[in-house]
């Protein structure tokens, strides 16, 4: 295993210096900012990257204002005591992308955010708990209890909302193979766990955030580019 500052050289040395690396970087919320979050603003998020995967993400984005016309800004609340017949009527909605086994998840992904927020108080405040050296954890808690939010697209919304986690990028995974941390399958327990031993690891040498450190291995190596596929 690389030590954490050679990672980082490399990663200054192709950004051009370290000052523009930490223009790329970027910090998660705290525990506190993310307790303020609504369970509706989770649902919207989970949604939306629901109906990124396998589309392109500026086709979804530009029909956003529609999705949260047609679902009610995503209230959890007016979602879970939406009739069956009425969802279906949605799917068919020219305002959206009409896809009803996606739209299927909305209903679906607010129960399992009700749920837990009777639990914990709020399904931000679970998040919020969860800790960061069990990333991978949350990841299955979500593809389980929650509708299509496994491989990448739970870890995205987290990201997205500014819950801490690294991510598993393509750049991420070549450089996770090439130093043969893992092996295999991307989603098997074994590099999953792999992966988040060496994170741990990561972010002791550090004390910086797993996004921060997941960019930082992404910005060293593949294709010297900006953007979120190399986070």
């Amino acid at each position: 295993m690389e030590k954490f500052s050679d990672i980082y050289k490399r990663a200054v040395e192709r950004k051009g210096s370290e000052k523009m690396l930490k223009l790329l970087l970027a910090k998660p919320l705290s525990k506190k900012q993310l307790s303020t979050l609504s369970d509706d603003d989770w649902l919207e998020e989970f949604t939306r990257k629901v109906f990124q995967s396998g589309f392109y993400w500026s086709v979804i984005n530009n029909k956003w204002a529609g999705f949260r016309e047609v679902f009610w800004d995503f209230s959890v609340d007016k979602l879970l005591m939406m009739p069956p017949d009425m969802l279906e009527q949605k799917a068919t909605d020219e305002r959206i992308v009409r896809n009803y086994k996606k739209v299927k998840t909305i209903t679906e992904n607010a129960y399992m955010i009700h749920e837990i927020a009777g639990e914990h108080g709020s399904f931000s405040q679970f998040i919020a708990n969860w800790p960061t050296d069990d990333i991978i954890g949350l990841w299955a808690y979500l593809k389980k209890h929650g509708s299509r939010l496994g491989g990448n697209t739970g870890p995205y919304a987290l990201r997205a909302l500014g819950k801490d986690t690294f991510l598993l990028s393509r750049d991420v995974e070549n450089y996770l193979r090439a130093h043969k941390i893992i092996d295999g399958g991307l989603q098997t327990k074994k590099s999953l766990n792999a992966a988040q031993a060496f994170f741990n690891e990561m972010q002791k040498q550090s004390g910086l955030s797993m996004q921060e450190l997941s960019l930082i291995v992404a910005y060293g190596v593949g294709d010297n580019r900006v953007g979120i596929n190399q986070q």
